[in-house]
């Protein structure tokens, strides 16, 4: 499948809040849409949704005005929206039975998700007797539990511990490995390295960056050099380098095509434990593209 998000424009009174917004996702992979708060990232996954309309523009899949009668969405947002005083079974299968299932089967995959995220000895608790890192997965129980064929998560791991996280993760992986269409927000840029190999930028309203994470590093000039050793401090005194964590430090060329001369000059000079390239963390790149949001 491919998702063509094509021109949207949106405005709520005299604020305009998306302009002339395009993107592409495919099956099999995910997109990172990265944003400051306001840049109108709610916005574009509530037109996706369906929930209203914009003012122009179109959203196909694959080719086609999208269905959304016929097309299967999984929507876990920020605020995740389940009832704290009812029990994780009970409204798991309401929400599973409002997506088209049928009760028997909302039953049978509920209680196969809750086993999955070694949730099912709390299947008739009610929700706020779990941890935040329980009820999350119990949240995104709602988004997977009906097999949609479009995944949009919303901060999917906020506050969550590394043993609760790697679980969501795995669940996530496995929606891309089978070939769901998957949006990922967030503000955790690990996550959007690990997760995506696309990521689109947006910036007041409008894209300002959109492609491959790997192309989009390749663009930025390959100047600095990641250096490990035992002798940093005559290297930082030698190069003039800055100094980087307990053992490093990064030296910034002046000549990028030096880079191999100085590799040499370096590996024969001194014991070293590290030597690369230092490409920009996607933080950089988000910090240089997003900018600041212009007041309302």
């Amino acid at each position: 499948m491919k998702l063509t998000i094509s021109h949207l424009q949106k405005s709520f009174t005299s604020k305009q809040v998306l302009k002339d917004l395009c993107l592409q996702a495919e099956s099999g992979s995910a997109l990172g849409l990265l944003g400051r708060n306001g840049a109108g990232k709610t916005t574009t996954i509530r037109i996706l949704l369906g929930l209203f309309p914009a003012d122009s523009g179109e959203i196909l899949l694959d080719g086609r005005p999208i269905d959304r009668k016929k097309v299967r969405f999984g929507y876990l947002p920020e605020e995740k929206g389940l009832y704290p005083k009812k029990k994780i079974l009970d409204q798991l299968i309401y929400f599973a039975q409002l997506k088209g299932m049928s009760y028997s089967d909302a039953k049978v995959q509920c209680m196969a998700w809750l086993k999955k995220f070694d949730l099912d000895a709390y299947a008739n608790k009610k929700l706020d007797t779990l941890s935040k890192g329980n009820q999350q997965k119990a949240a995104l129980i709602t988004a997977l539990v009906h097999d949609p064929d479009i995944v949009i998560l919303d901060e999917p791991f906020s506050g969550l511990d590394p043993v609760n996280a790697r679980v969501l993760e795995d669940a996530v992986k496995e929606q891309i490995a089978r070939g769901k269409i998957v949006f990922f927000s967030s503000h955790q840029m690990n996550y959007i390295e690990e997760f995506c190999n696309h990521i689109a930028i947006l910036r007041d309203g409008k894209i300002v960056l959109d492609g491959t994470l790997n192309d989009i590093r390749a663009s930025y000039p390959q100047n600095r050099l990641l250096v490990r050793s035992k002798n940093i401090s005559e290297i930082i005194a030698k190069y003039q380098a800055e100094p980087f964590e307990m053992d490093g430090a990064i030296i910034t060329m002046t000549d990028e095509n030096n880079k191999h001369e100085l590799m040499q000059a370096l590996s024969e000079n001194y014991d070293l434990d590290e030597m690369r390239v230092m490409m920009p963390t996607l933080a950089e790149i988000f910090v240089s593209y997003a900018g600041k949001e212009k007041k309302a």
